[in-house]
């Protein structure tokens, strides 16, 4: 048992809601299988109740039949699917097994067993700085969703046009967390932290010419940003940018709500 569930029911205990040979019995019982096994993988399928989200997928390097079994080994333990970094034809054969399942083919992603439904608590915004730096800034998007924030793209704002930012500026004023994704020498992040009182998670890409190398150099200006809310995540990595923003997001909004 997790450490809060273990203080509920000795809380019980205190009150006399339960008797000490229900609590001995509930803390020796054995704890429902935390994985399941398919051909080629072990699910965890206990990684909702611990970390508050499912197993999220990666599907690049994955047969087609070995990514339908982990998903379909989640939705049998009544959890959400996300997939990243899958094919075409990986989401092609995930829509034959979930036919409402939901495939982003710029994002690369794919949520099963049915698109997601209307967000909840927590506002994200992502902010790319060129167009060429959508697909991961997509990634990071839903990402978001999937995880029930609510999330606004902002598209193509980068530094050599400084006026397109403070145009929307307006639209990331009152986020939880901002995304700033971007490539080449990456200086947007720092730009928009300046302007804001949220973290900003900062994601280079690989988009650039030769000196980019790769993203690294994005990825290297990010890291030395003078913004003291910046923090950067793996090149082209629009889904931890995306997870640890909304993580942050849903946190703040309950702490800003009403005692229960």
């Amino acid at each position: 048992m997790m450490p809060d569930e273990v203080r509920t029911l000795l809380e019980a205990l205190r009150q006399g809601r339960v008797t000490v040979d229900e609590v001995a019995s509930q803390l020796t019982s054995e704890s429902p299988a935390a994985s399941t096994p398919t051909t080629d993988a072990h699910v965890d399928v206990d990684r909702q109740r611990r970390c508050g989200f499912p197993e999220v997928v990666f599907c690049e390097g994955k047969t087609a039949e070995s990514i339908v079994e982990i998903f379909t080994a989640l939705v049998d333990a009544g959890q959400s699917c996300f997939g990243t970094r899958i094919s075409r034809e990986q989401a092609e054969r995930v829509l034959e097994r979930f036919p409402r399942a939901y495939y982003n083919s710029v994002a690369r992603t794919v949520c099963a067993p049915e698109e997601p439904g209307e967000p909840g608590e927590g506002f994200v915004a992502v902010v790319t700085a060129g167009t060429s730096d959508r697909p991961v800034a997509e990634e990071a998007y839903e990402t978001l969703r999937w995880m029930g924030c609510r999330a606004e793209l902002i598209h193509d704002v980068g530094v050599a046009g400084p006026h397109r930012l403070r145009e929307q500026q307006h639209r990331f004023m009152n986020a939880d967390a901002v995304v700033v994704v971007a490539g080449m020498e990456g200086a947007l992040p720092s730009v928009v932290g300046g302007y804001i009182d949220c973290p900003v998670i900062a994601v280079p890409t690989s988009v650039g010419y030769g000196a980019s190398l790769h993203g690294l150099a994005a990825l290297l200006g990010m890291l030395n940003s003078c913004a003291a809310n910046v923090a950067v995540v793996n090149i082209d990595a629009g889904f931890k940018g995306g997870y640890i923003a909304g993580l942050i997001a849903q946190r703040s909004q309950r702490r800003s709500s009403p005692a229960r």
